[in-house]
């Protein structure tokens, strides 16, 4: 005699539906963990250091994590639908040389200066997506090959050295330095970035086929998909993104920087799209996570500076997260370890 199912009433859905779980699944375990290790550093810092939490200190940690936070945002992009970009810091600094020699070379015109730093931008990142594409080079081949060549391009450019002076300039001292509404323009640039992005991602066709496209790039060609096209527009993108990013370190700075300030930051901005849930094979993650990876990652290196702990130290910290979250990734995906049964 088969058993009788009773109906579930309204009530006890409601009851497994509880405010508390509805938003532990809004926010995501992943983003959770994020918020909860960050209130710990702040916690950790702020304990050891009182000024670590005033008002001055905050807004130091949210403009320097602003550049990183740009690239990670862009980097979120790339690897949802599949790719990888190494080559990012390498393009910051092209960038930031090229708004500076822009700007000297043409008596003082900031819009030039910017202008032609976005168009060295969308050129590095249309040639990246022309490799990868039509090259059928693997993105992180292409992009890592890049990275010594863009370095190598803005050594080139500058000789070198730091490039003009910019801190005359009502333009570049408002990016650098100004602040709408109390908060630093610089930070109100990522906001809006990644307010765009996150748009895009998640109520756009346009988003809807990146995820598509790095899913399972088969099914997204035999559904009709370009995906020739919107990767080499998502490395264009990238291009830009970076070329803003150089803008703001030549205003932060007040020169064109060809290395210095742009080296390392394709392993943060990695590192924090790791940690924020991209899945480096493509299909998963979001500007959120990303963002709270970005702030975490700001917060620690500020705290370990603020404690005058060794800044090598730093580097060690990001390549130990980075692999902790590919290390999560793997076991949530139940990947088998290499060499071993499954």
């Amino acid at each position: 005699m088969s058993a009788t199912t009773t109906p579930r009433t309204t009530a006890e859905e409601s009851a497994e539906k509880s405010p508390a779980t509805s938003a532990l699944a809004s926010i995501g375990a992943q983003n959770l963990s994020l918020v909860g290790a960050l209130i710990v550093v702040l916690a950790l810092f702020g304990f050891l250091n009182e000024n670590y939490l005033s008002l001055s200190n905050l807004q130091v940690i949210a403009e320097a994590a602003t550049i990183t936070g740009l690239l990670a945002i862009v980097q979120t992009v790339v690897i949802i639908c599949g790719g990888l970009d190494i080559s990012v810091g390498s393009q910051v600094g092209v960038a930031s040389v090229v708004s500076a020699m822009a700007f000297t070379g043409t008596e003082s015109n900031a819009f030039v200066g910017v202008l032609a730093a976005v168009g060295a931008g969308v050129l590095i990142g249309v040639v990246n997506g022309l490799v990868i594409v039509y090259g059928r080079v693997n993105p992180t081949i292409a992009t890592l090959a890049g990275l010594a060549a863009y370095k190598g391009l803005a050594q080139l450019l500058s000789d070198g050295r730091a490039q003009g002076y910019v801190l005359n300039d009502d333009f570049f001292v408002f990016l650098g330095r100004g602040k709408i509404a109390a908060m630093p323009v610089m930070v109100w640039l990522l906001l809006l970035t990644a307010v765009a992005v996150h748009v895009m991602l998640k109520y756009t066709d346009i988003g809807r086929n990146l995820y598509a496209i790095g899913g399972n790039d088969t099914a997204a060609r035999l559904a009709g998909i370009d995906i020739n096209k919107y990767l080499v527009a998502v490395y264009a993108l990238i291009g830009v993104v970076a070329a803003v990013a150089g803008v703001l370190l030549t205003a932060r700075t007040g020169s064109g920087q060809p290395v210095s300030g742009s080296e390392g930051l394709e392993l943060k901005a990695i590192t924090a799209a790791a940690l924020g849930g991209c899945a480096l094979k493509g299909g998963k993650g979001g500007v959120g996570g990303t963002l709270l990876a970005v702030a975490l990652l700001g917060a620690l290196e500020n705290g370990l500076t603020v404690e005058g702990i060794n800044t090598f130290w730093q580097n060690v910290a990001q390549g130990a997260l980075l692999v902790a979250a590919v290390v999560v990734q793997q076991r949530r995906n139940g990947e088998r370890a290499v060499g071993l049964p499954n």
